[in-house]
């Protein structure tokens, strides 16, 4: 999958300032080529039929894709666990939160460290470590902590750990991967005893929204101070308040937690005793530890997988609510696809029902949108009664997309299409997108690349000279659509293209500076709108997040959150 969410590079940029150059790129830009491996070849349509869920929204066979069903919650756990073992794609790089922007250190920080408030798998917002929160002026956060939380030395929650957590994200020494969502920050203090005040240059509706995820984190000061530049890694570790404890990590194989028998939450006290994470960069080595047992789990499993692992006496394949779309990024805008015209002929002509059965294994949905549905839970009913009616539909139609881009006069132009041999889902949107260029009368041209090159697509404007698409699976870290659409915004480093306009900078804007729901999501529709008209990304596919589940454990809730919520916590011992 290249670019897991090469998003990887989306929240070092603002939407509103230019990049600076104390701006982090390398760490977020790593979950790029580690996506790529995470899936193995040989991908085949299967169908999905998936069972064992206590509650979730069956998605029936249609279109060729095959039939699966959302979880939303696995059966619960019959009784507690000494132990068990989690395969991750990757080792991490750090631990340090304010460094973690990939799939494998943010699904094992999930777990031990806690952020202020909580992105629950339900991807709604609750109170955390934070007892409650106001907003007083639009330019103020008012955050009161929770008594009684104790990190894993036994030191006390403070107001001032809060403010020393926070404060690293604006700190140009430390080069956060999550200063994107302080933009707007111009102090954090001490108000109180156990109260924290932010103060910001401007209203952002999205500020508290992000205190959910890894930048609203919170680590005790003195651990801060004493480790400096070691924080994280191998021999120091992290000191935080989670259900489970930092225990140990053995460089290049694995990494154990350990249950915090004085946790604060009773709702989320830890099953088991321990957690061993094992780096497991194979896929086919994954898939196999599963089969035999020798892993209990384990996240984004392979889709050629699915339907092995459907039938297995092994465990349980389960899917779950995720945010991420799969996107072809229009990274050259002076060339052929420099006229809107062309993108939509593109668009029209990938067989997008085609991708999803072969390269998603069946699990998915043609994309209409470059955000998620669920992400519009917050806006009035009529807004999301609206959005269906509203956007523009590109339906499979090879016929009538030649005949739009031969209006533009591109015929025989050539196209340089980026990609990595490193899975075979990859490959096959490379080469549907390509059948799609050709069909239209362009010339694709397929540019394939080692994984740190196309790493460089996301963080080097020089890497994108002569490529005109390359691919990403984005997703958000927030429930709201303004975390992707204000990558687009006109100078955000995410704007691969440089794609401008000034109707869409404006909508955004609005909705950066709307806390009213009805107005926020007004702003939201009306720049997916005009995206979904340019198109500087071309919208392929959702696909929900996977998880197995071996015959000794369950209790997990799949969902996108896993990033950030302690669903470790919750897994016991299957009855």
């Amino acid at each position: 999958m290249p670019s897991a969410r090469s998003r990887a590079t989306r929240t070092q940029t603002t939407s509103r300032t230019p990049l600076t150059s104390h701006t982090p790129l390398t760490p977020r830009s790593l979950r790029a080529a580690r996506l790529r491996r995470a899936a193995v070849g040989g991908l085949a349509a299967t169908a999905v039929f998936l069972t064992g869920g206590c509650s979730g929204t069956a998605h029936p066979a249609k279109d060729g894709a095959a039939a699966y069903t959302v979880t939303d919650r696995t059966p619960a756990p019959a009784g507690d666990l000494d132990s068990f073992t989690w395969s991750t794609f990757a080792e991490p790089a750090s631990i340090d939160y304010a460094q973690s922007f990939d799939y494998p250190p943010n699904q094992i920080l999930a777990n031990v460290c806690e952020s202020l408030l909580r992105w629950n798998p339900d991807l709604t917002t609750s109170p955390n470590l934070a007892a409650s929160f106001s907003n007083p002026t639009p330019t103020t956060w008012v955050y009161r902590i929770r008594p009684g939380v104790r990190f894993h030395d036994g030191t006390p929650l403070t107001a001032d750990d809060v403010v020393a957590s926070l404060r690293r994200n604006l700190d140009p020494a430390v080069a956060s991967v999550w200063a994107y969502p302080f933009k707007n920050v111009k102090s954090v203090e001490r108000s109180g005893d156990m109260e924290v005040t932010v103060t910001l240059t401007q209203p952002d509706s999205t500020f508290n929204k992000y205190l959910a995820a890894a930048p609203g984190t919170v680590e005790s000061a003195a651990t801060l101070a004493k480790a400096g530049k070691d924080y994280g890694n191998p021999q120091t570790g992290v000191n935080c308040t989670g259900p489970f404890s930092f225990g140990s990590w053995t460089s290049g194989q694995s990494l154990t937690l350990k249950r915090n028998d004085a946790y604060w939450n009773p709702e989320l006290k830890a099953r088991s005793g321990e957690v061993k994470f094992v780096f497991l960069a194979d896929a086919t080595t994954r898939v196999n530890a599963f089969q035999s047992g020798e892993v209990d789990g384990g996240w984004m499993v392979p889709p050629n997988a699915y339907a092995q692992l459907r039938s297995t006496q092994a465990g349980s394949l389960y899917f779950g609510r995720n945010t991420t779309v799969a996107d072809e990024v229009v990274g050259n805008l002076k060339g052929p696809l420099g006229d809107a015209r062309v993108r939509r002929a593109l668009l029209m002509a990938i067989d997008r029902k085609g991708i999803v059965k072969a390269g998603a294994g069946g699990a998915g949905e043609v994309a209409d949108s470059l955000v998620t549905d669920n992400l519009w839970s917050d806006a009035p009913a009529a807004t999301r009664e609206a959005l269906l009616k509203d956007l523009p539909k590109y339906p499979y139609d090879p016929a009538a997309a030649k005949a739009l881009a031969a209006e533009a006069g591109v015929a025989g132009q050539k196209v340089v299409i980026a990609t990595s041999p490193l899975d075979s889902q990859t490959t096959i949107i490379t080469q549907a997108v390509a059948q799609a260029a050709t069909a239209i009368g362009l010339k694709p041209q397929i540019d394939s690349v080692s994984a740190e090159k196309y790493t460089a697509l996301f963080t080097d404007p020089a890497a994108r000279e002569g490529v005109d698409l390359f691919l990403t699976f984005w997703y958000t870290s927030i429930t709201d659509p303004l975390d992707m659409y204000a990558s687009l915004r006109t100078g955000a480093f995410s704007n691969y293209g440089g794609w401008s306009d000034p109707a869409y900078d404006a909508a955004v804007d609005r909705a950066v500076d709307t806390y009213d729901p009805a107005g926020h999501a007004a702003a939201n529709a009306e720049a997916q709108r005009i995206a979904l008209r340019e198109l500087p990304w071309l919208p392929l596919y959702t696909q929900p997040v996977s998880v197995f589940l071996g015959k000794r454990i369950t209790g997990v809730q799949p969902s996108i959150a896993y990033l950030y919520y302690p669903w470790a916590a919750e897994i016991g011992a299957r009855g």
